[in-house]
């Protein structure tokens, strides 16, 4: 069973997450689709760390014996990896597409150049 103490900050601290991202949309220094897998971590590790029992099951599912609550850690992990690889395809995409609007704009100028 995981510790009272173990389970409450775990929520608080789950929660102030969702908090934060909730201030972040709010004041429109991160947007919505980006948001949206922080949200998704916050909310589970709430859910997580709020029922004392419900790690125990995913815990033996896998195969963590000795110290239950590590699960929180290993999924907060695996979202914080999701979140990067996100970040990771959207910061690609935006690179391609700076390079097709550079070379799109050095044409232009040449074009404008050979006009004058």
């Amino acid at each position: 069973m995981t510790p009272l103490a173990v389970s409450i900050l775990g929520a608080l601290a789950s929660f102030a997450l969702v908090l934060f991202v909730f201030e972040l949309i709010r004041s429109h220094r991160l947007r919505e689709r980006y948001a949206l897998l922080w949200l998704v971590t916050g909310l589970v590790l709430t859910a997580l760390s709020a029922s004392r029992g419900g790690l125990n099951p995913i815990a033996g599912w896998l195969g963590v014996t000795g110290y239950p609550p590590a699960v929180l850690f290993a999924v907060g992990l695996l979202f914080v990896i999701a979140v990067l690889l996100h970040y990771s395809t959207v910061i690609s995409r935006l690179s391609d597409q700076n390079t097709i609007l550079a070379q799109r704009l050095a044409l232009l100028e040449h074009e404008l150049r050979s006009r004058s």
